[in-house]
């Protein structure tokens, strides 16, 4: 871009440099929720490739690059299933994950939001919190991908700190964002990490790393679409500051 360019560029407004750029993006990050409802429609492993190919350039701090997937589909990930939902139902005590996904004692505002997602989300399957078997069941269908029929088991090396976890959470907010462009929904799910030692026996994850999550990926039922409401979001106000700006 020539100087004269570079000036033109600097004058025009953000908003009108590529509207429909940034709407399709938007539209993306917008649109994407938890999908927990999936046709059976396969999901080329190219297009999984393609997914991680754009997802690799997330940022990193020193371009370290902390992931590792393991993409999995058809007589694999049937495997996967098949033993993930049976420890469910018969050993589910006996198994934990490696890390801790939330705080021993949520504070303000944190608490009273998952509590909110507690109602909002068991309510609308219409089952009440106090009901542990119902809870049970809506969690085993995550170790069925929730029907997705491709599905990815993310890694990160042990050995590493806090920072490469940032890292890491990057990279899975671009596989989302890739999927999305492809027409595709995505459900991140934590409670894969749980059954870390049932992985290790059905995939070659080595000994230094550790299971962090799945990302259940494929096409969303066309009534999950329509009708699935997203989690309520606390307004920009709520959690930014801003100072020194020019209007």
């Amino acid at each position: 871009m020539s100087s004269a360019q570079q000036k033109i560029a600097a004058r025009t407004p953000l908003h009108e440099a590529s509207r429909e750029g940034l709407e399709d993006v938007d539209r993306i990050i917008k649109g994407r929720f938890a999908c927990r409802a999936f046709t059976s429609r396969a999901v080329p492993r190219q297009i999984i490739a393609d997914i991680l190919d754009v997802a690799r350039f997330a940022p990193s701090g020193a371009n370290i690059q902390p992931w590792h997937v393991y993409a999995v589909a058809g007589a694999k990930q049937a495997e996967i299933i098949t033993a993930l939902l049976q420890a469910h139902e018969e050993a589910r005590e006996q198994h934990a994950s490696e890390y801790r996904y939330y705080a021993s004692k949520l504070p303000e505002p944190y608490a009273s939001r998952r509590d909110q997602f507690g109602r909002l989300f068991y309510g609308s399957l219409g089952i009440e919190q106090s009901d542990t078997a119902g809870r049970a069941r809506q969690t085993a269908k995550n170790y069925g991908f929730f029907g997705a029929p491709a599905g990815l088991i993310v890694t990160i090396d042990r050995r590493l700190q806090i920072g490469s976890w940032l890292d890491l959470g990057m990279f899975i907010q671009n596989v989302m964002i890739a999927a999305g462009a492809r027409g595709l929904q995505s459900c991140p799910q934590e409670t894969f990490s749980k059954y870390h030692a049932l992985l290790r026996d059905l995939l070659p994850i080595p000994p230094d790393q550790m299971v962090v999550c799945g990302i259940s990926i494929g096409f969303a039922e066309d009534e999950t679409v329509r009708t699935g409401s997203q989690m309520p979001k606390a307004a920009v106000e709520e959690f930014a500051q801003f100072a020194g700006f020019e209007d």
